[in-house]
């Protein structure tokens, strides 16, 4: 992978991570340790500032044998072949094997059911994976069954041409009914585990949205992500002075309305299929505990 930078003086780990999607800084730090960075075939280092216009090489590192241990749990597939998968993760369900977290989640399940059909480009604690999906965010998350898709998914994330829509209830009532944020996002200056528009260190950032319907005190928007940062509809709502009810970290500390959970749902994906070269559409429908949620907000 060739990536040109764009502005100079930039920390290279920094770059990495804002040039490549779904890459962290500590994970682009890896990258540089492991002289994985070259420019001109000369090594690079964390610390090392960008050239304008200058070319890095990035090399992946090679798959590991994964031992996580397959499990056979409940999986809703809404799509599948011998390329992509895609299915409905339930609220509160993890997608990435962690402390604590070691043989229930998402790609456990995947495990048991693909057995050797899952693309190893994400390491060996997310086959297949291809995009973030937050534990307690329901809904549809696309799977890649061999390296050739989930390249092919990887650049439509890059280049926008993968669309993910969610439907999500916020705090207040929206004077418009749609819009854009178009905010970066970054870690946040103090509390390293939140995320926040910020301009340091941070990443482009686009999320559209309009209003479906609307209660006393509260919201149901639909959004659409343009770009994929980390909690970017929920940081996005929040710094709109919407904050995702549930969201107790972005939002109210202490639960509302009995949720204690941020309300979001992923209901749509648009991609190109990486094989035919044709567009698809998947949808869902909503989860039980948002149409309750609902019907609770329309008796207000």
């Amino acid at each position: 992978m060739i990536l040109k930078a764009d502005q100079g003086g930039e920390r290279l780990d920094v770059f990495l991570a804002r040039a490549m999607e779904n890459t962290s800084r500590s994970a682009a730090q890896k990258l540089l340790e492991q002289g994985l960075v070259t420019q001109d075939g000369r090594r690079m280092r964390k610390q090392d500032k960008t050239l304008l216009g200058a070319e890095y090489r990035v090399e992946l590192p090679e798959v590991k044998d994964t031992e996580i241990v397959p499990r056979d749990l409940p999986l809703e597939i809404v799509y599948e072949d011998e390329d992509v998968l895609v299915l409905n993760k339930p609220k509160g369900m993890v997608v990435h094997p962690a402390p604590g977290h070691w043989d229930d989640t998402l790609v456990n399940a995947l495990m048991y059911h693909c057995k050797d059909s899952l693309s190893g480009i994400n390491g060996e604690l997310r086959p297949g994976i291809v995009h973030r999906i937050d534990k307690d965010t329901s809904g549809l998350l696309i799977v890649a069954k061999n390296d050739m898709a989930h390249q092919s998914l990887a650049e439509q994330l890059k280049d926008h041409t993968l669309s993910r829509t969610y439907e999500a209830v916020v705090k207040g009532c929206f004077r418009e009914d749609s819009g854009t944020i178009d905010a970066p996002i970054g870690r946040h200056p103090v509390d390293r585990k939140k995320m926040a528009v910020t301009e340091k260190n941070s990443r482009p950032a686009v999320t559209h949205y309009e209003v479906i319907e609307r209660f006393r005190g509260y919201s149901l928007v639909r959004c659409r992500l343009e770009t994929g940062r980390t909690h970017q509809i929920r940081v996005h709502m929040a710094w709109k002075n919407h904050p995702i009810l549930g969201d107790t970290v972005y939002g109210s500390p202490k639960p509302e309305l009995g949720q204690d959970s941020q309300c979001l749902h992923a209901i749509e994906l648009r991609f190109i299929h990486p094989r035919t070269g044709q567009p698809v559409t998947v949808r869902c429908d909503r989860p039980a505990y948002l149409n309750a949620l609902l019907d609770k907000l329309r008796r207000l």
